[in-house]
């Protein structure tokens, strides 16, 4: 593959990646094997990868304005400190384990990813449980962020179940939230992949250019498509690759 037809190959794949991670947060579902399939060694395709998807949430959270900010502002403060310590260890985890570790793992990191997203009608129904849970909260997305920070497929659906099962916030409240916390994760994941993790630039732009077009076009398209049969399209091909992953 040519270097501009792998530069146009990676923006329409960013631009997917930035649909499908505005409606279900699996961007990487979608832009982790994109990478791969130019030529990207699974730790490389990674780090680029979550340099990348970081521009799927800067629309969202820019637009979202002062209502990220509204009603309870202790969780939130909870959920940003969560999302930075969490993005921080799930980053040195990857950059500090060995290659072979991550590429035995990756499997099963999608494959729990695929299931999050195609159980997510049962996990919302949870969310008739209105009592919040600060301290359950701040746990769950400390773990959700390390895993956002080591690899973070379906982060953004681990983040939205966890929201409406520990906490009184409504479906929309919940959306705009985990855009706030997956964006901080992957934020600072990144800023330890730029400066130490072999991230590819010439992907990452092509990606990354993708992924904010895909993010931007997100809400007025999202209104347009079948929600249901998105999200489980989605989910199996998700478990498709997790088995893909671990056979090739």
């Amino acid at each position: 593959m040519n270097p501009v037809t792998e530069f146009i190959f990676l923006l329409a794949a960013g631009f997917g990646a930035g649909l499908i991670g505005y409606v279900t947060g699996m961007a990487s579902v979608v832009s982790y094997p994109a990478l791969l399939a130019v030529g990207l060694s699974p730790v490389a395709a990674n780090v680029t990868n979550t340099v990348s998807v970081v521009a799927v949430g800067i629309g969202s959270t820019t637009n979202a304005g002062k209502a990220l900010f509204d009603g309870d502002a202790r969780r939130t403060k909870l959920g940003i400190v969560a999302s930075v310590i969490g993005g921080i260890i799930g980053a040195a985890a990857l950059l500090l384990s060995p290659e072979e570790s991550f590429e035995a793992i990756v499997p099963y990191l999608v494959a729990i990813a695929a299931l999050a997203l195609l159980c997510q009608p049962a996990l919302r129904k949870l969310s008739t449980v209105h009592e919040d849970r600060p301290w359950l909260f701040f746990l769950g997305m400390l773990v959700i962020s390390v895993y956002g920070g080591y690899f973070g497929a379906g982060a953004g659906i681990m983040i939205l179940a966890l929201m409406m099962v520990v906490s009184s916030e409504p479906l929309w409240k919940a959306a705009l939230s985990k855009s706030l916390f997956l964006g901080i994760a992957n934020s600072v994941a990144a800023i330890g992949f730029m400066l130490w993790g072999p991230v590819d630039w010439w992907a990452a732009l092509a990606m990354g250019i993708g992924c904010f077009a895909g993010g931007w076009c997100g809400p007025p398209v999202v209104k347009k498509l079948p929600a249901g049969p998105l999200r489980v399209a989605i989910a199996i091909g998700g478990l498709l690759l997790a088995v893909w992953l671990a056979v090739r």
